[in-house]
């Protein structure tokens, strides 16, 4: 009997420690993700998210690209190309705009009134290493079939639609894309177009759990104090899945009137309109307001708005 005290609160200690570790921001979240998941995986076979390119750690949680590891070739931004970042696999905009708390002062409000969008932007099962010219290109864009789109990367088979506004993986990651988003959706009970899930359930099926996707689970477990269910088998995702919502914990607060009363065009997100194919900034350019709402394409910088191939407006001071 008192061995087996003694081994249970070993257990519990060791459990206690381990989710004690749980990142509460994402900037924490990048430096744990490199210390207790990705440590050995900078030369691995499996390489980063998109392209399968091996890296250099530098800095807390930053990295440099080895293209010759994957046949990168950059695109058009060098910078980006050389270095490894952290992919959202279910962007922090997508889920801030489903919480709604980005309508009302964007990703900055989202951090600082949300406490669900705060646990989603550190969760670690939705964080991986990619390349970050691609990580850039792929933007807020949802995962889909993208065709009739050449090789933008060299070697690297993942593609991005631009004007479509797609972005398709390749086939290495499209079983752990799908497994991740499952498992967001779930957790924090966002909610999924009938075409997305039917295309994250063809790719589950077609690409079943590798043996590192169970690693990686196994290791981001011991840090989050639970697995992905849709990585362990434990749950399955069927058209009209209800989501357990395990991970909601308080609705968007309810702000001042003053704040809530403010215009969604004025979060200070860049404005495209479809049309013209011109972006407005939210300050400097008089005809921010003025894009209809049906024409509207939100970015998150002008980098983002040019490689989408729009420009800046000419009245814009």
């Amino acid at each position: 009997m008192t061995r087996f005290i003694s081994v249970l609160l070993i257990s519990l200690l060791l459990a206690s420690h381990a989710y004690s570790d749980t990142p509460t921001n994402f900037t924490a979240a990048k430096v744990i993700a490199k210390q207790k998941i990705f440590f050995d995986q900078a030369a691995g076979a499996e390489g980063e998210l998109y392209c399968g390119c091996n890296w250099k750690w530098t800095g807390k949680s930053g990295g440099m690209i080895g293209p010759e590891s994957c046949g990168y070739e950059t695109r058009a931004q060098q910078h980006r190309a050389d270095r490894i970042e952290w992919e959202h696999i279910v962007p922090a905009w997508i889920f801030g705009h489903q919480r709604q708390c980005w309508q009302n002062g964007g990703r900055n409000n989202c951090i600082a009134d949300d406490p669900v969008f705060q646990a989603m932007e550190a969760d670690l099962f939705n964080l991986y290493p990619s390349v970050g010219e691609v990580n850039g290109d792929r933007s807020n864009y949802q995962y889909g079939m993208v065709t009739g789109v050449a090789s933008q990367y060299g070697a690297c088979t993942t593609r991005v639609d631009f004007k479509g506004r797609t972005a398709e993986p390749r086939n290495d990651v499209k079983g752990l894309v799908a497994r991740t988003t499952f498992y967001m959706y779930d957790r924090y009970g966002l909610s999924m177009s009938r075409q997305q899930q039917q295309l994250f359930m063809a790719w589950n099926r077609q690409y079943p759990v590798s043996a590192w996707e169970k690693e990686w689970n196994s290791r981001t477990a011991q840090v989050m104090g639970h697995p992905n269910p849709f990585v362990t088998g434990d749950r399955s995702w069927s058209l009209g899945h209800k989501p357990s919502r395990e991970g909601v914990v308080s609705t968007v607060p309810v702000r001042a009137a003053a704040v809530s009363s403010v215009k969604a065009t004025s979060n200070g997100l860049i404005i495209g309109n479809r049309n013209s194919k011109v972006y407005h900034l939210s300050t400097g350019c008089p005809s921010y307001d003025k894009v209809s709402a049906k024409n509207k394409v939100p970015f998150r910088s002008e980098a983002e708005a040019s490689a989408a191939g729009y420009r800046r407006a000419g009245n814009c001071r």
